[in-house]
């Protein structure tokens, strides 16, 4: 086989991987599909948007606290009030030191939809992070988050060998 076969085949494989790692559409339904696919295991979901100022600060702080601790399963959602071009969402999460992490972004125009299915109470503020332990119950975190509090509370899961697979 020859050498630019080879090549052609590696990127080919490579560019199928990457499509896998995209930002996905958010759209109604999102929130319970995400859910169940997370069922069982603690996870970290941070909404965040390109239009908050908060969120774009604390992005490197997530990217940091991700590489630090292998444990931490953690979505990423792009919740700004209008649709984001998926590329730019996708060149601002590598700056922060989160490529590859799992990554949303609403694609409704009607967001208010999409939040009331996440949380009838949420009014729409940017940041917000929602941790949900094994059992499925949720604390949630308004505002820039204590990244202190996310680890005690990482701390206190129960551990299995998954947890170290993402």
């Amino acid at each position: 086989m020859r050498l630019s076969t080879i090549l052609a085949a590696l990127l080919t494989t490579v560019s199928i991987w990457s499509a896998q790692a995209e930002t996905r559409p958010f759209g109604r339904g999102s929130w319970e599909k995400l859910r169940a696919a997370h069922a069982g295991q603690a996870t970290v979901i941070h909404f965040w948007g390109l239009t908050c100022g908060p969120c774009l600060v604390e992005l490197p702080e997530w990217g940091k606290l991700k590489a630090a601790r292998p444990d931490l399963h953690l979505v990423l959602v792009a919740a700004d009030p209008l649709p984001q071009d998926p590329e730019r969402l996708e060149a601002t999460l590598a700056r922060a030191g989160l490529a590859g992490s799992e990554s949303w972004s609403f694609t409704d125009r009607f967001y208010e939809r999409l939040r009331y299915e996440i949380d009838p109470s949420w009014a729409g503020e940017l940041p917000r992070t929602v941790m949900i332990d094994p059992a499925g119950r949720s604390t949630v975190l308004p505002g820039v988050a204590d990244l202190v509090q996310i680890r005690a509370w990482l701390d206190a899961q129960p551990k299995s060998p998954s947890s170290y697979a993402n």
